[in-house]
């Protein structure tokens, strides 16, 4: 609201510098009630808060649906994070760089091939480089534990290809606070 009235003030007195003397003519001073102008800024303060709540919504909408996003995928027998999950890894990142109380836990897990001490530590590497990535995209190492389920937590458990692939993941789990 401030910087509204400022910039207005502003641009009055810039034009009152630029233009040319007023001739002297007889003219009837303007009258402004008091009622008139706290209604004026009434108004410019209802809009400024109207556009601030839908600026908030609009970042918290962005925000969950960000959050919604919360899987990394891996081709079979990798713990490298795809460049097809990149932008979900910055998202998150970025996330945790604005928000330092933030905390997540890191799932890895693997599909039910190979044996379950393998798996286990597939899961961890997934977990770990995940981590790592977030990391890199500005998160604190504070703010992120990492845990390896192998393949102790499917999300889908009939056997074939299209099964394995979506067990084959790292999931970011926020703490509640």
């Amino acid at each position: 609201m401030k910087k509204l009235i400022l910039s207005v003030l502003l641009l009055n007195l810039l034009a009152a510098c630029g233009s040319n003397p007023p001739k002297e003519e007889a003219m009837e001073p303007a009258t402004t009630s008091a009622a008139e102008m706290s209604n004026a800024e009434a108004e410019a303060q209802a809009a400024a808060d109207a556009q601030a709540a839908a600026d908030a919504q609009a970042a918290a909408e962005a925000e969950a649906a960000m959050l919604e996003k919360n899987s990394v995928y891996f081709p079979f027998d990798v713990d490298a994070v795809q460049d097809a999950d990149r932008e979900t890894i910055v998202n998150h990142a970025e996330y945790l760089a604005s928000h330092p109380d933030a905390k997540v836990r890191i799932e890895g897990n693997a599909d039910e091939r190979g044996s379950s001490e393998y798996n286990l530590g597939l899961g961890q590497r997934r977990a770990n480089n995940t981590k790592r990535a977030l990391v890199l995209g500005g998160a604190s190492d504070a703010q992120i534990e990492t845990i390896s389920y192998g393949e102790e937590k499917p999300r889908c458990s009939e056997h074939n290809e299209a099964c394995w692939a979506q067990n084959r993941r790292a999931d970011i789990t926020y703490s509640a606070k």
